[in-house]
């Protein structure tokens, strides 16, 4: 008597759209957890003492450094065939947030930065987990679309940083600011570890399995290789970790400056650069991603020449934005280079998912992410920090604007390295064997 076949068990399977939206709220958690300092930038230096050179230090390197570094073990155990990527963005939710909210009970610079490394390390474990997730799981014609949604994380986060922030600090001060936008991520770590599903595991994935080829496993030095390997990366890289340096240097310096040149309080910074570049961002990062897709369709090269060629006009009209008199002006023109500057993030990660084998794409993130945030996050407030020192003898209190007149020709340097990039990405996507 033959036996029946075994059916496969009914089990539940995260929807992409849940999967986009739990992790976009992930993502806005972890920029504002992260970037809430540079509202708070200023209230603190007059409270414990600090130079412009240890708020650098404080805002960017502290965190940068160990964020950067340990994403690339992390995203390794991410690439395993075995590894629960749910479950590590999930416990990392865990450690970053606990850790800003340690950040409001801090009493000395050094305490303020231990708990800043703290962030970094828990925040390490998100985005190379998520980009694989997303990679798993949506077709690669949708794929840039799909990152770049999750990256409005940034604008989102942004724009309640600085305007809760700033809110914050006006009305209960700065301790109580990290206080209240960390301990919420816990609920949330909680929600992504129940609500979501590692679509490597369960009856499901191992009936899908089966018969099919099995998947090669690579080494951690064969995942580098392969990365490091394409020159299209590279450039790609080069342009992604220069953006970020005058991005993230710009970020805190420009709050200084409504600040210390303008004359606004936290809160009257916060609400005014929040909005208006939060929005803007929104609507950069969302239309990088969709014109990234649209054109790249019809040739690869295409998917690089939006940022390429808005990063450039940038340049000009933010040295016009920094030389403004009046802050009005300063942010209307800030609101056009926001947008133009916010391009590159749908694209960018997208194609470095594309660049090589599945096996190693939280590896390709993570390298994207160590560039990004040692170059950029690490080097980009501390060196604007340190040239702002610099220049007081000379120009005062407009020592932070001058930085920034620097800050926006030095744009042009991104957008020539995007423009590179694009000329290689058709051979070298080509090359690479995908879903």
């Amino acid at each position: 008597m033959a036996t029946a076949a075994r059916a496969v068990p009914v089990e539940r399977v995260t929807s992409e759209r849940l999967l986009l939206w739990t992790l976009l709220v992930v993502y806005i958690f972890n920029f504002l957890d992260r970037q809430i300092v540079t509202i708070l930038a200023e209230p603190i230096k007059r409270d414990l003492g600090l130079s412009d050179t240890q708020l650098g230090l404080m805002t960017g390197l502290a965190f940068a450094l160990f964020y950067a570094l340990l994403g690339i073990p992390i995203a390794r155990y991410a690439d395993r065939p075995t590894s629960n990527r749910v479950g590590l963005i999930s416990l990392s939710l865990v450690l970053w947030s606990g850790m800003t909210a340690l950040c409001g009970m801090a009493q000395n610079f050094t305490q303020l930065l231990l708990a800043r490394v703290g962030v970094g390390v828990g925040e390490a474990g998100c985005t190379p987990a998520a980009h694989s997730l997303i990679s798993d799981m949506v077709p690669r014609e949708r794929r840039a679309s799909a990152i770049a949604f999750y990256g409005l994380g940034i604008p989102i986060g942004g724009l309640i940083g600085m305007v809760l922030g700033g809110f914050l600090a006006d009305t209960v001060g700065w301790r109580q600011a990290f206080l209240v936008v960390g301990l919420p991520g816990l609920l949330l770590a909680a929600f992504v570890w129940f609500a979501l599903r590692e679509p490597r595991h369960g009856s499901i994935a191992t009936a899908l399995r089966e018969g099919a080829p099995k998947v090669e496993r690579i080494s951690t030095r064969a995942a580098l290789a392969e990365v490091l390997g394409s020159r299209a990366f590279l450039l790609l890289a080069t342009a992604a970790g220069l953006t970020a340096f005058l991005s993230y240097g710009k970020g805190v310096w420009v709050a200084i400056l409504f600040q210390r040149t303008y004359g606004l309080s936290a809160g009257e910074t916060g609400l005014a650069l929040g909005v208006a570049l939060g929005l803007s961002g929104v609507l950069g990062t969302w239309a990088g991603g969709w014109l990234a897709d649209r054109f790249g369709r019809h040739h690869r090269r295409h998917m690089l020449t939006a940022p390429a060629i808005a990063m450039a006009i940038a340049a000009p009209i933010l040295f016009l934005a920094y030389s403004a008199a009046d802050w009005r002006l300063a942010l209307a023109l800030m609101i056009v280079t926001t947008a133009f500057n916010a391009l590159y993030y749908g694209p960018t990660y997208a194609i470095a998912q594309q660049l090589v084998r599945p096996q190693a794409r939280a590896m390709a993130t993570a390298i994207m992410v160590f560039a990004q945030n040692l170059i950029g996050l690490g080097l980009g407030p501390l060196f604007f920090g340190m040239m702002s020192d610099a220049f007081k003898p000379m120009a005062g209190t407009e020592s932070v604007r001058w930085v920034l007149y620097g800050a926006a020709w030095l744009g042009l340097i991104p957008a020539f390295f995007f423009w590179r990039a694009s000329l290689r990405l058709a051979p070298e996507m080509a090359a690479k064997a995908d879903d």
